[in-house]
């Protein structure tokens, strides 16, 4: 059994301990925010300050892989979840009542809840974890390494010592020291791959009103312009957040930051007005968050691993933008390998570098072409897809052949032409064309002058209505 070292207790480097430890590893995590989840949701998703993880306070939604590998590493974790407030969506919910089963459908399930009840309920089982040695407060400044073809990580370096290990496991995140680390010490550099997303993400969180309906209904928590994407993202415990995406050079952006605002662009969408005419109270101001990399680093060259004793995982591997909502999936994914796979990676990491590029590595350039296509469409007005791409995609909202595979694809089941490229799915969306031969694709948002009367026009003199953390 390994010694592991894991920097960072992040979601991911929480489920990588948890799951390392439960395997019979001793794990030490070492995560420099004293502050970990606790108990008070509220509290800490509304009052705990951030900043190394832009993420947090925004909206989530969990994605198959998720409870899969939760429910067979970890099920106490995900029954706290539950206990919590997490709640669980099949997509079939959409039809009201399920069409007949096929093998596989049980795992089309998004878990709708807000990131800070997967990290407090990761955290309370690593407390209870006996294997599991948690320094908060610690911060790593460096690796110790021993020189060889390639050179091994021994361990990290913590204030004037250094804790040593068999493996020691990257999960600092999106900004990691690591590769830096690994120059300074004479390693070859690991190859890094990084792509401009040029979108932003606004969103502002809600909570129904005291004795008012919860939801609206039967409607898409979705809605789109040919400038901007919004959506609905209901969670735990009854709140919800309203999420605006636009280009990073729209000039209408700025604007957004008032509440007053953003809410009266937000209802220009017809997933969001449902939402909002259910007169919610707001939980936050509008936070918003960009600078929306798709990055993968690889510790792994064309010579082969760069470094041994050393791997990455979650955002340190590999970081995508939030839109198809795969981050918590993949970094669960790849801490749910490591732990069965620890005492070979920590000889040879060659086996999980392959693992990951043929694993996750699809997803990461998955990811990057959808972001070239909708970056170019933010940024231009662009229209609309080919007509059959839509009528597939509108498709779905009737027909639970096409929602089962385009369910498929949005779980990270299935990639796109593996779950579209049937004959039966072609038979359906032909159908459902038949009987709408004038099906022409549109928007369902706001043109840009109507966007621009209510968002450009209102960037003067509007104050915001509520603080940061109310």
């Amino acid at each position: 059994m390994a010694r592991v070292a894991v920097i960072g207790a992040g979601i991911c480097g929480l489920a990588a301990a948890l799951m390392l430890g439960r395997r019979g590893h001793t794990v030490t995590l070492f995560e420099q925010d004293a502050r970990q989840a606790q108990d008070d949701l509220d509290q800490d998703f509304f009052h705990w300050k951030r900043p190394r993880v832009p993420q947090a306070d925004q909206p989530h939604a969990l994605l198959a892989p998720v409870r899969t590998v939760l429910r067979a590493e970890t099920p106490d974790v995900y029954a706290d979840m539950l206990a919590r407030g997490a709640r669980e969506y099949h997509e079939f919910d959409w039809f009201g009542e399920h069409p007949p089963y096929r093998a596989g459908d049980e795992d089309l399930v998004t878990l709708r809840t807000r990131r800070i009840v997967l990290e407090a309920a990761l955290f309370a089982a690593v407390r209870r974890e006996p294997a599991v040695v948690v320094r908060s407060g610690c911060r790593v400044r460096g690796l110790t390494v021993e020189a060889g073809r390639p050179a091994r990580v021994t361990g990290v370096r913590v204030g004037e010592g250094a804790h040593r290990a068999d493996l020691v496991v990257d999960a600092s995140g999106r900004r990691s020291p690591v590769p830096g680390w690994l120059i300074e010490s004479g390693c070859r550099s690991p190859v890094a791959e990084s792509h401009r997303t040029g979108i932003a993400y606004l969103c502002r969180w809600y909570r129904p009103r005291p004795g008012g309906p919860r939801d609206p209904g039967r409607v898409k928590t979705g809605s789109a312009a040919p400038f901007a994407l919004a959506g609905v993202f209901p969670s735990d415990n009854g709140v919800f957040a309203v999420n605006l995406v636009v280009s990073t050079g729209d000039p209408t952006r700025g604007a957004l930051m008032d509440p007053a605002v953003f809410e009266a662009a937000a209802r220009l969408f017809p997933a969001i007005a449902a939402w909002l005419a259910l007169a919610p109270v707001p939980r936050s101001a509008v936070l918003a968050m960009a600078g929306l990399d798709n990055r993968w680093t690889a510790l792994a060259d064309e010579y082969g691993p760069v470094v041994r004793g050393l791997v990455n995982a979650g955002d340190s591997l590999v970081h995508t933008n939030p839109t198809l909502g795969q981050g918590t999936a993949l970094g669960l994914r790849a801490a749910q390998y490591l732990a069965a796979h620890a005492d070979p990676i920590a000889d040879d990491p060659t086996v999980y570098h392959d693992w990951t590029n043929r694993t996750l590595r699809p997803w990461f350039d998955g990811q990057v072409a959808a972001d070239r296509a909708n970056g170019r469409r933010l940024a231009e007005g662009s229209p609309h897809p080919d007509r059959w791409s839509a009528a597939r995609a509108a498709c779905a909202d009737d027909d639970p052949v096409v929602m089962r595979a385009r369910s498929q694809v949005r779980h990270l089941l299935l990639h796109p032409h593996e779950a579209y490229g049937t004959d039966e799915v072609d038979r359906h969306v032909g159908a459902w064309l038949a009987v709408r031969p004038d099906f022409t694709p549109r928007y369902d948002g706001p043109a840009r002058d109507q966007w621009v009367a209510v968002v450009g026009g209102r960037q003067e003199g509007v104050t915001a209505d509520t603080p940061r953390h109310p």
